[in-house]
């Protein structure tokens, strides 16, 4: 009788020969795959800012004086588009007509209004010098609206002259090492990497700062044409107005003075 095997396990047979054993081995735990970093984007444009070179360092401080200027006229003509009242000027040149000089200097006061402004001004000093009060006045605002025009016209003009510069340095450093055959390769290419990378950054902030500089030029000479159309048509209601009232005053001393010559 032959001793039982545990309970639930198949006698072993006998071994056969030139059989083929298999044995099945559980997957071991690898790791799991690093994933690739998000700020692709990021990553790619400090690489070709390295690239460029040193000159990088000027063009990146033109980008964001330039970005900042663009922004601040951006709201500062924003708020001016909410600041025009064509109907108050309206009213304004409506008074003067009427002879109410008065209420045109009431209606103009305190206005955001530049072209008011400039009237309010001018209807104030007209008795001292209403032409000097008004080129004053208009002068002031031409002088808001044209803020950091000239910042924008060097940006335009420094841009692509600080992009040209990384290309010269960018090429320098290309030929310098052509006489190295081991490094010649790897430098010439990296030389002219640099060029590239700075004549295109140079080229791009003169390009994204010429369209709003071009835009607010023809803004302040908008405005420069809206405050002498003003000043002007205010200048020729106050001259008549001061010719009527000069020939009712004519007229009014025109009787007794003849009726004084008759006797």
């Amino acid at each position: 009788m032959s001793p039982a095997g545990p309970a639930g396990a198949a006698p072993a047979g006998p071994a056969v020969p030139g059989a083929t054993v298999t044995a099945t081995l559980s997957p071991s735990p690898t790791a799991a795959p690093t994933p690739e970093p998000s700020g692709w984007s990021n990553n790619f444009i400090i690489d070709n800012f390295r690239k460029g070179g040193p000159i990088m360092w000027p063009i990146l401080l033109v980008s964001i004086v330039a970005l900042t200027v663009v922004i601040e006229r951006i709201f500062w003509w924003g708020g001016r588009w909410f600041r025009r009242d064509p109907k108050r000027i309206e009213k304004v040149f409506t008074a003067i007509e009427v002879g109410d000089v008065a209420e045109a200097s009431r209606l103009s006061r305190d206005s955001r209004d530049p072209v008011l402004r400039m009237m309010w001004n001018g209807l104030n000093h007209q008795h001292a010098s209403l032409q000097g009060a008004l080129q004053v006045a208009a002068g002031i605002e031409i002088k808001r609206a044209g803020r950091f025009l000239v910042v924008m016209d060097t940006l335009v003009t420094l841009a692509p002259l600080l992009g040209l510069l990384g290309t010269v340095t960018g090429l320098i450093r290309s030929f310098r090492f052509l006489g190295n055959e081991e490094l010649a390769i790897q430098a010439v290419t990296g030389g002219i990497a640099e060029a590239l990378i700075a004549t295109a950054c140079g080229l791009g902030i003169a390009i994204f700062s010429l369209i709003p500089f071009n835009f607010f030029t023809s803004r302040v000479s908008n405005l420069e044409f809206e405050l002498q159309t003003g000043a002007t048509n205010l200048e020729v209601m106050l001259e008549a107005q001061s010719k009527d009232r000069r020939e009712v005053a004519i007229g009014s001393h025109t009787p007794s003075s003849a009726k004084g010559s008759s006797i």
